[in-house]
């Protein structure tokens, strides 16, 4: 029997990427294109069409896509395939995506946060394989993510679970644009690290950062960070010191509230943190009320920059899309 594949797309505030996905969760072919969300609706939908019939032509003659999937940023409607009000992309204002492309291609069509889709696809075919619970956290521009039960994406009651991103670990903390004070993600996302940095800057001059930056503030990112900090740079190491705490305390949360079998952390930003994740997990010990969180592992995801290809993919898979 000819091997099954999926369609994964992924779509952002700038691009659609898309996918061929076979059953073990491999990318055999993917394109990207542009996503234009200034326009109306119907534009940017062309603009997902568009890319899907590309990827399309690499099918073989005579075979066909068992069915699409597609991971955008929320908020959505899972059960429905809506896309609410999203503001990276504003041209879908309660936009039955799914229906459109169900018309277009005649496939079954899934749709869901970008976040929970990467997550369903570590636990199929990634770090979290084998395992019943997974709480996954993808740590970029912002920080998202999905709560697994038994295969399944836990959704809540109307769709909207598992905003981790936003749990206040500050209750005194900076204002986060959600209206929320002390979040997660405006303390310890990429933009955070980068803008924490700059202030410290403020006060130390002689950083190696200011060079990589080209003498300009503004220019830092989370990448130069980094960079800064395996030079063992003052202000770098201690900005990932700092961001290595948040981590732990907003982790130790987690364990403490949903003890899962494992801890998944991807997204472009989590990189810089693969040598300390021995470090998170001690910092649990006598810091959580779970008596065992050294029994909970924190790995990195399989998926880094298709994860929202293959966590599309992942929607269409056996089950895996029902809904909780």
């Amino acid at each position: 029997m000819p091997e099954q594949f999926m369609i994964g797309v992924d779509v952002g505030g700038t691009k659609v990427a898309a996918g061929l996905v076979n059953e073990r969760g491999e990318i055999l072919q993917h394109v990207r294109s542009h996503m234009i969300t200034s326009a109306d609706a119907i534009t940017g939908l062309n603009c997902v069409t568009d890319a899907i019939r590309q990827l399309l032509r690499e099918v073989p003659e005579g075979r066909k896509p068992g069915a699409l999937g597609v991971c955008a940023p929320g908020p959505l409607d899972p059960r429905k395939g809506i896309i609410i009000n999203p503001p990276n992309v504003p041209c879908w204002r309660n936009f039955p995506l799914a229906d459109e492309l169900r018309k277009i291609f005649g496939l079954p069509v899934k749709v869901e946060n970008d976040a929970k889709a990467a997550g369903l696809a570590e636990v199929l075919w990634g770090a979290g394989k084998g395992h019943n619970n997974v709480f996954y956290a993808t740590i970029g521009t912002g920080i998202g993510a999905a709560v697994i039960f038994n295969g399944k994406i836990y959704h809540g009651r109307t769709g909207a679970a598992a905003e981790a991103g936003h749990m206040g670990i500050q209750f005194d903390g900076p204002r986060c644009p959600c209206g929320k004070r002390g979040c997660v993600e405006f303390l310890a996302s990429g933009p955070a690290i980068a803008r924490r940095t700059r202030k410290k800057l403020q006060d130390n001059r002689e950083s190696v950062l200011l060079n990589m930056a080209g003498g300009t503030p503004a220019n830092i990112t989370s990448e130069l960070v980094a960079r800064a900090a395996a030079e063992k740079d003052s202000v770098a190491v201690e900005v990932v010191s700092e961001t290595v705490d948040l981590l732990a305390y907003w982790l130790g949360n987690v364990v403490d509230f949903l003890e899962p079998d494992v801890i998944i952390l991807g997204g472009g930003v989590s990189g810089m943190f693969a040598a300390h994740l021995d470090e998170v997990r001690r910092k649990w010990k006598g810091a959580v009320l779970n008596p065992w969180p050294e029994q909970i592992p924190l790995v990195l995801a399989r998926y880094g920059e298709e994860s929202g290809i293959a966590g599309a993919a992942a929607l269409c898979g056996t089950g895996s899309a029902e809904q909780r």
